[in-house]
């Protein structure tokens, strides 16, 4: 296989299995959360806090598919 190939996978996976991993741990916090907000209605701003933390897993991959991607020259071979 083409090397170029190769570097491509791994780029896109780096983004696409921290994005599912974020997913779900967004799904739990926000279903956590909403039950949280249900209760206590001040609590809004802790929970779209904890949302947002997850998400930077994604930014992570994605910078760490760049640099794959950058470093690599990009070119195959």
């Amino acid at each position: 296989m083409d090397s170029a190939g190769l570097i491509a996978i791994g780029a896109g996976l780096a983004v696409g299995l921290a994005a599912i991993g974020t997913g779900l741990a967004q799904g739990r916090i926000g279903s956590a959360g909403v039950g949280a907000v249900a209760e206590k209605r001040d609590m809004l701003g802790a929970v779209i806090l904890l949302i947002a933390i997850p998400e930077t897993m994604v930014i992570l991959g994605f910078a760490v598919a760049a640099m794959v991607l950058l470093l690599s020259g990009g070119t195959g071979g």
